[in-house]
């Protein structure tokens, strides 16, 4: 008797054990040396340089877990928890699952649905961007209006149909205001995004909108940056070892008044460039980056070149360089810096930069 129950008890463990998540940690770490000028001095008078021990210029450091369960009939359940941080001091950035932090639940007939903390839509032009969404590049101009997180989100992700996939977002502000009052730290925010691909191009257009959490409204202090509304065209095209990238984002305010001078409540954005994969390992790539401001916030322009060669399948080595040229007014930097940032240039001057790192997944 006491031997069948142990093989019984053996037999059930077994099934727990295949019905349990796999669990998988992840990550990617990423360092370099970085060099720039054309960043204001102590006086403010005058631009200085600078050279730069950088976590995260071609890829931002991160860490996370992953998780699926198989629940039957094509169901699984599962989960994301995914941290940023500073590879170069170890310092998480803000709290613990900045990127995300979501569960839900996924069939291949009717798509995934997901709830949490997660990069926002605005994230989608990360595959049209030549460089990636690297530290100089589709978010520098724009000042971080294309790379934000998103939290109280809820998310949906088609199965593609004939090359065709939707994927959308709705985040709740979390305030007795639908789209805030002031009584939370982040306003309500929602996107749909539309791709096709095929083995020749892929496009993709987004909408998306982010409110002031203080009022509800799409606009903000900074103007368009913050709190505005995106409507974002791009495409991909495939040429062999050869594949061309543009995009173009009209970024939009409502309700805005008596906005100071210089402010845009409008943005026109938009880039170009071309990747060569010369070889298996090497990558050369070229870009333009510019944005137009309206009420005199003036225009700036990103010219970059740059490339990674691939030492193994998980282990790359990268380099980019550029330079940021500022019409008059503006004060753009090769960074996504907030308007007040003090590593901003002086109006209506450039910079210039360089750096080369190395980057392994796991």
């Amino acid at each position: 008797m006491k031997k069948a129950l142990l093989a019984a008890a053996l037999m059930s463990a077994g099934v727990i054990a295949h019905a349990q998540s796999s669990v998988t940690l992840y990550g990617r770490v990423d360092a370099g040396i970085e060099y720039m000028t054309g960043i204001p001095n102590a006086t403010g008078a005058g631009s200085s340089s600078r050279f730069r021990a950088e976590s995260g210029d071609w890829g931002t450091s991160l860490w996370g877990l992953k998780g699926v369960e198989d629940i039957g009939g094509g169901n699984q359940v599962l989960f994301k928890l995914e941290n940023g941080f500073n590879l170069m001091n170890g310092a998480l950035q803000s709290t613990l699952f900045n990127r995300w932090a979501t569960v839900g639940l996924a069939n291949p007939t009717y798509g995934t649905f997901t709830m949490g903390r997660m990069l926002y839509i605005s994230n989608g032009v990360w595959d049209f961007d030549p460089f990636g969404q690297s530290s100089w590049s589709s978010a520098s101009l724009v000042r971080g209006r294309n790379w934000p997180q998103s939290s109280n989100n809820v998310a949906y992700q088609s199965p593609k149909w004939n090359g065709f996939d939707i994927y959308g977002q709705y985040s709740l502000s979390n305030q007795t205001s639908w789209n805030g009052n002031g009584t939370g730290v982040q306003g309500r925010e929602d996107g749909l995004q539309l791709t096709y691909t095929s083995s020749l191009f892929q496009v993709r257009g987004i909408y998306d909108e982010i409110r002031n959490p203080t009022n509800g409204m799409l606009n903000g202090a900074d103007g368009a940056f913050s709190f505005s509304r995106e409507y974002t065209a791009a495409a991909n095209v495939f040429l062999g070892p050869v594949k061309l990238q543009a995009a173009y984002q009209a970024i939009r305010t409502s309700g805005a008044s008596g906005v100071a001078a210089g402010t845009p409540t409008s943005l026109d954005h938009e880039w170009g460039g071309v990747t060569w994969q010369a070889t298996p390992a090497l990558a050369a790539i070229g870009a333009i980056y510019h944005v137009n401001g309206n009420n005199g916030a003036g225009n700036a322009t990103i010219y970059t070149i740059g490339g990674t060669y691939n030492l193994s399948k998980r282990t790359l080595l990268d380099i980019q360089i550029a330079h940021a040229r500022n019409s008059k007014n503006a004060n753009f930097s090769l960074e996504a810096n907030g308007v007040g940032n003090a590593d901003n240039p002086l109006p209506g001057h450039s910079q210039s930069g360089v750096y080369a790192g190395i980057q392994h997944s796991f």
